[in-house]
C-alpha cells in the first residue's frame, strides 16, 4: 500500500493528529523531508519523520503522492490524536403549546387578562391556524403572519388559558410552527358591568 492509500485509511475519526513516517530506506530521509516541506516535518529518529496535521489535512495526500512518485516507501502511523468533538444535537424549537406555557410562566400569579399573539413561521399555515384557533377569536395583525387573541384567567372577555392550550395543541398536531407572545397583561381586574378591560394599540381598541 503506497503512502497516499495509507493516508486515506488513517485520516478519519480525529480533529488533530501527529503522524509518523518511518522510511524503508533511512538514507532517503533528506529527500522525503524536502518533499514534505510544507508540513514542517522533523526527524524524531534516523529514517523517521514526524509532522502534525489539523482538520482533514486535505493537502497532505498531495504531498505524500510526491513520495509515491519517487518510489520512497514508508509506513504511516498515528502517534497521537485528538478526537473529533461531536456537536450536541440541535434542540427542536418549542411547539406552540410549549411557547404558550413558557409565556404564561413569565406572568405574575394573579394575572387576569392578557392580549397575546401567535406569529406563524409560514403563510402556508395561516388559514389552518385560524380554523384551529376559532374558539380564541383570533384577529389578523395587518399583513404580518400573526394572529392576535385575548385570554382571561377567571372571567371577562377572552378564551380561558386551557382553551388556548387546546387550540394550540391542534395547531401542533397539524405541524404548524411559530411563536406565542404575551403583548399586554393585567392582574387582578374586577370588571363591573363590562366584559373586561380594553387596550388601545395604534389608535385601535383591542
Amino acid at each position: 500500500m503506497n503512502l497516499a492509500e495509507q493516508w486515506d485509511a488513517l485520516r478519519n475519526g480525529w480533529s488533530e493528529a501527529r503522524i509518523r513516517v518511518t522510511l524503508d530506506e533511512p538514507g532517503r530521509a533528506d529527500r522525503a523531508a524536502q518533499l514534505l516541506g510544507p508540513l514542517q516535518p522533523f526527524r524524531s529518529a534516523p529514517g523517521v519523520l514526524t509532522f502534525r496535521v489539523a482538520g482533514q489535512g486535505d493537502g497532505v495526500r498531495r504531498l505524500l503522492e510526491r513520495l509515491d512518485v519517487e518510489q520512497i516507501q514508508a509506513t504511516l502511523e498515528i502517534v497521537a490524536s485528538d478526537p473529533i468533538v461531536q456537536a450536541p444535537p440541535e434542540k427542536p424549537p418549542p411547539t406552540l403549546r410549549e411557547s404558550w406555557e413558557a409565556a404564561l410562566a413569565t406572568l405574575p400569579a394573579d394575572w387576569s387578562d392578557l392580549l397575546g399573539e401567535v406569529e406563524l413561521g409560514s403563510s402556508d399555515w395561516l388559514d389552518q391556524a385560524a380554523v384551529n384557533m376559532v374558539p380564541m377569536n383570533p384577529r389578523r395583525d395587518g399583513s404580518r403572519l400573526a394572529l392576535r387573541f385575548r385570554a382571561a384567567r377567571r372571567r371577562g372577555y377572552g378564551a380561558a388559558p386551557e382553551m388556548v392550550a387546546r387550540c394550540l395543541t391542534r395547531c401542533d398536531d397539524d405541524g404548524i410552527r411559530g411563536t406565542v407572545r404575551v403583548l399586554r397583561a393585567l392582574s387582578d381586574t374586577h370588571p363591573v358591568y363590562t366584559q373586561g378591560p380594553v387596550w388601545q394599540l395604534d389608535g385601535k381598541t383591542v
